[in-house]
């Protein structure tokens, strides 16, 4: 039996592919705040810039800082990373975005263009803002 049109679409339009893809890890990032408490401290992936070198990284403390904002302790998340608020905001963000723009693609095939442009014009931005003193970093170690 052959796939309906739309679930064609979705198994090979490449910017469907990229978006379901982004989703995915973008919320198992999420689930990821969820599932490890900051109360436990048992987080496995731990910050490899800090075991290496001894200092901490704009990162160090993130996964602390996602895992309370998730929670609501906002003010608490601040504590263990003042940039966490931003980096979360920008994964939530994309994941609305790649499930809405998905949606918006199937449904106006004649303004895909234009919607794909205006995703990465507006992803790239949002990363940029997100992540700036993380690029600041890495620029200043080399």
């Amino acid at each position: 039996m052959e796939a309906e049109p739309r679930e064609k679409a979705v198994q090979t339009e490449p910017y469907l592919v990229i978006n379901m893809a982004l989703a995915l890890v973008i919320a198992l990032i999420l689930l990821y705040s969820l599932v490890f408490s900051p109360a436990g401290d048992n987080y496995p992936i731990p910050c490899i810039h800090e075991k290496i070198s001894g200092e901490k990284c704009p990162s160090c403390g993130i996964s602390h800082s996602f895992s309370l904002i998730a929670r609501g302790r906002i003010n608490e998340a601040y504590s263990w990373n003042s940039r966490g608020m931003s980096v979360f905001i920008f994964f939530a963000a994309q994941l609305i975005l790649r499930i809405s723009f998905s949606r918006s693609y199937l449904k106006n095939p004649d303004s895909r263009r234009e919607l794909v442009l205006t995703d990465i014009t507006g992803s790239i931005l949002m990363f940029l803002t997100a992540f700036m003193p993380f690029i600041v970093f890495l620029v200043r170690m080399l």
